[in-house]
């Protein structure tokens, strides 16, 4: 649960996170553990695939990170820089600027 506004960065690999900053939201296609490092630097967390009881959520929920799974396409259709809102409480992600 939870809201947060930040800046988009889709990171297709875990191993490549390079552009993310601290407070940034990370978009994701799926996470396992080796994504567990980036969620630390996260504001929020975008995921395209996933489920109440996924990964993702766990590891949101126990560092307080608002978290959205299953929004199919997000990594297509959320630009990387964009500012977004991710409403966790909703399960809403908002580009607000691109």
């Amino acid at each position: 649960p939870g809201m947060a506004t930040g800046t988009a960065r889709v990171v297709m690999d875990p191993r490549d996170p390079a552009a993310l900053e601290p407070g940034d939201i990370l978009v994701a296609p799926f996470t396992d553990p080796s994504w567990t490092p980036l969620f630390m630097t996260a504001g929020a967390v975008v995921v395209d695939v996933g489920s109440p009881l996924s990964h993702a959520v766990i590891v949101s929920r126990e560092l307080g990170l608002p978290c959205v799974v299953s929004a199919t396409g997000a990594t297509g259709s959320i630009p990387d820089g964009a500012t977004v809102e991710v409403n966790g409480d909703t399960g809403v992600v908002t580009v607000i600027d691109s």
